[in-house]
């Protein structure tokens, strides 16, 4: 008798945890595809990190041409200012 009460309780419990399991396993496509989805913005904001990083090298270099010209073109005023 008490076999028979231990393999209901197993079996109960089997169930119950395979009705909770069920919605898990129905949404796994959908969280595969937003996982997906994911690592592809993840590889998009890595490649325009990596893009705004060369930006700004550049504008730092422009920033220091600009200054350069800018003593330049003040030296050239001073010269014809004598």
């Amino acid at each position: 008798m008490v076999k028979w009460i231990v393999l209901a309780v197993v079996l109960f419990a089997l169930l119950v945890l395979a009705l909770a399991v069920r919605p898990v396993l129905a949404r796994l496509p959908r969280l595969r595809r937003a996982a997906v989805a994911l690592q592809r913005r993840q590889t998009e904001a890595e490649a325009l990190r990596s893009t705004a990083e060369v930006l700004q090298q550049r504008a730092v270099t422009l920033q220091a041409q600009a200054a350069i010209t800018q003593e330049r073109l003040e030296l050239i005023k001073a010269k014809r200012g004598k």
